[in-house]
């Protein structure tokens, strides 16, 4: 194995300069999100009145991908997460496939989030309010991560705010009956199993730690720390979020709901929180897409750097200290894609390549020993079968598609690693 990845020294080195609070703020505002509006009406289609069984199944593989991933990136602090992780421990294929994946399904995701700030913001304008979307937060990841915490940090205070009061409202009001939250005979495995792919969408931020590692001060001791706290308020507010909902609507009206939490709200009698709803859906996704967009660059810089990607993106902006062309080239094309297409149907393909991405995060935590910090043996298996079972539970056509964009991502090293050959 090659020695943990050193940057000491290096010119396009980025600045250490978060720590646990602000590495937690990040986690929070990737998860924390549009996904926990939007995610849980197509899950209760799937699992019926199995919906928290799929939503505890996809905790307890997110927790297994967070713990594999936390002890790797202690051991890489380096830009790039799971992409690092696969290239040290398992060869550069595996580093190369878990970062096309990552960046491929992150890229779609990001226009998704951007597509969803426009139909609540402004429908008709839809498109061009994505954009300006993605121009504006890549301005903001631009002048500094630091900035991109601190507006991390607001979002994730309104939205947390709004979901409280959600909760609050239709807990104490007469319309809730624990009845609703049994288990019927709806409730398939098959079903579960979709359902927990489904919410996995909404879990994948924890990532977005792992992929800030050379920008955390004392990543050893913050990476392993901010991880589990993240996830753990994340799945607190998300169970919090999905029992009340389920117990003012029922499975079945979840699952026939375009905005099920403000259906919530108005089933409880609760009609001035509506529009504070359809307020915070929109800021979300802002968050959301804040954070995707700076994962995705960093992945993109990791792989620039080892010319997976053009090694011009490998740049680091001498004042701001952000990889500013691999920041400007990935908002450039979420644009593109964002004007062109409606994306908010790419959840499932979205989670198939962060499903994959991870599926390698604990191949490759499986081979630590126990003085580099590896986890039970049984994490990482864990992780890795569920990550398997959850992508290829997901509706057919996103399990295709992703594992055809996969095949192409291999091809294309393929292709790539046999000219290097040749030429030498």
């Amino acid at each position: 194995m090659s020695n943990p990845p050193n940057s000491a020294g290096l010119p396009d080195q980025l600045r250490r300069r978060l720590g646990v609070s602000d590495a937690v703020m990040i986690g929070l505002g990737s998860m924390i999100g549009a996904g926990i509006f939007a995610a849980l009406a197509p899950a209760a289609r799937a699992a019926g009145s199995g919906l928290l069984i799929g939503l505890a199944v996809a905790a307890v593989v997110a927790y297994c991908n967070a713990t594999s991933s936390a002890r790797l990136a202690a051991l890489y602090p380096a830009s790039g997460g799971t992409y690092v992780y696969g290239r040290e421990r398992l060869g550069e294929f595996w580093g190369y496939l878990a970062g096309w994946a990552f960046v491929v399904g992150k890229t779609a995701s990001c226009a998704a989030m951007a597509l969803t700030v426009g139909s609540y913001v402004w429908p008709g304008q839809a498109h061009a309010v994505a954009v300006a979307a993605v121009v504006a937060l890549t301005a903001v990841n631009y002048t500094g991560v630091q900035k991109s915490a601190l507006l991390t940090r607001i979002v994730v205070a309104v939205v947390l705010a709004v979901l409280a009061a959600v909760v609050v409202s239709v807990s104490v009001s007469g319309a809730a009956d624990a009845g609703r939250l049994n288990v019927g005979s709806d409730a398939t495995f098959g079903g579960v199993l979709q359902a927990s792919g489904l919410l996995f969408f909404a879990f994948a931020g924890y990532a977005r730690i792992a992929t800030l590692g050379e920008e955390v001060r004392h990543p050893a001791r913050t990476i392993p720390r901010a991880i589990p706290v993240a996830l753990g308020i994340t799945l607190a507010v998300y169970a919090a979020v999905a029992v009340s909902v389920l117990s003012v609507l029922g499975p079945q009206q979840l699952a026939d709901s375009e905005a099920p939490l403000a259906d919530a709200a108005r089933a409880a009698g609760a009609e001035w929180l509506v529009p504070v709803v359809r307020v915070g859906a929109p800021i979300a996704a802002l968050g959301s897409l804040l954070a995707l967009i700076l994962g995705v660059s960093r992945t993109t810089l990791a792989m620039a750097r080892d010319r997976h990607l053009p090694h011009t993106l490998a740049a680091v902006h001498p004042r701001f200290q952000v990889p500013h062309r691999a920041e400007l080239v990935v908002g450039a094309v979420v644009a593109v894609v964002a004007a062109t297409a409606d994306l908010r149907g790419a959840i499932g393909f979205s989670s198939f390549g962060v499903l994959a991405y991870y599926a390698v995060a604990n191949a490759s935590a499986w081979t630590l020993t126990p003085a580099e910090g590896r986890p039970a043996r049984i994490i990482p298996l864990a992780g890795l079968a569920g990550c398997l079972a959850l992508a290829f539970a997901l509706p057919p056509a996103s399990a295709i598609t992703g594992a055809a964009v996969l095949a192409a991502g291999a091809a294309v090293y393929g292709v790539r690693r046999a000219l290097t050959i040749h030429r030498t």
